[in-house]
């Protein structure tokens, strides 16, 4: 599972947009499989896009089988593939209520369905746990987690929980460049000695490209923790890094 990690406006939809052929790139070319993108790339992949539109006057199993009928997929085959689709994402039960009962949660979880629903080797899913709850994001993960063992899925967020949970590697997207890629361990060794924790609250005007990750209160005293190329105050302690501060140390002003 790769996780494509970026700051909002960064350029990760259109990216992802451009992969499902849902926008068309003025210059370059996409490949897969050595071969440059053609309309058999587009029966290989299943997407969720970030804003996906439902039919709330249809149920769930009216839903994947209009899908299904708009990406060609045989009849009898719709008719097998939905209710096991719908057990996998944890609507068997719902099926034939209408969307409109539905959560956000479930209505994400729908989605996954129904890009799963021609089975595709790769699945996009666009910022997928936006405006979810803590529990709906665990469910969300954990289907992902069992997707991964035979698709390849290609999952953008700017939520770094997100990627860190499920991702086996991540790529760093910023101003529409990748500026990193590896797994969380080789991210987190690049801003080693850049990570501290301080006392005394820092005064952001005289030390460049200094950022506050957090602040606590231990025992009546504030802590700040800061990521900085210098030690911004005689106190200011290392510490071990971690991917939120990987991801404000990259995105800092932003």
């Amino acid at each position: 599972m790769y996780g494509l990690l970026g700051a909002n406006g960064t350029g990760k939809t259109t990216l992802l947009n451009l992969m499902s052929h849902f926008t068309f790139a003025d210059s370059g070319n996409i490949y897969w499989n050595g071969q440059e993108q053609s309309e058999e790339f587009y029966r290989h992949i299943g997407f969720l896009p970030q804003h996906f539109r439902y039919y709330d006057q249809f149920t769930g199993i009216a839903f994947l089988n209009y899908i299904a009928t708009l990406k060609g997929v045989d009849k009898k085959k719709a008719k097998q593939e939905i209710p096991r689709l719908l057990e996998l994402v944890g609507l068997g039960d719902v099926g034939k209520k209408k969307i409109s009962s539905y959560s956000g949660g479930m209505k994400q979880r729908l989605g996954i369905a129904q890009a799963l629903i021609n089975d595709p080797e790769i699945l996009i899913l666009d910022e997928p746990t936006v405006g979810l709850d803590p529990k709906e994001r665990v469910k969300f993960r954990h289907i992902l987690s069992q997707l991964s063992t035979n698709k390849i899925i290609i999952l953008s967020t700017h939520i770094v929980s997100d990627v860190e949970a499920v991702a086996k590697e991540i790529i760093v997207l910023k101003n529409g460049k990748f500026i990193e890629h590896g797994n969380t361990a080789q991210l987190l060794k690049t801003i080693e000695g850049k990570v501290w924790e301080i006392t005394t609250e820092p005064d952001l005007s005289q030390i460049p490209n200094i950022a506050i990750v957090n602040e606590k209160v231990i025992s009546d005293s504030r802590v700040f923790r800061v990521v900085s190329d210098i030690c911004p105050s005689d106190s200011a302690q290392l510490v071990v890094p971690t991917l939120e501060d990987f991801y404000i140390y990259h995105f800092r002003g932003e």
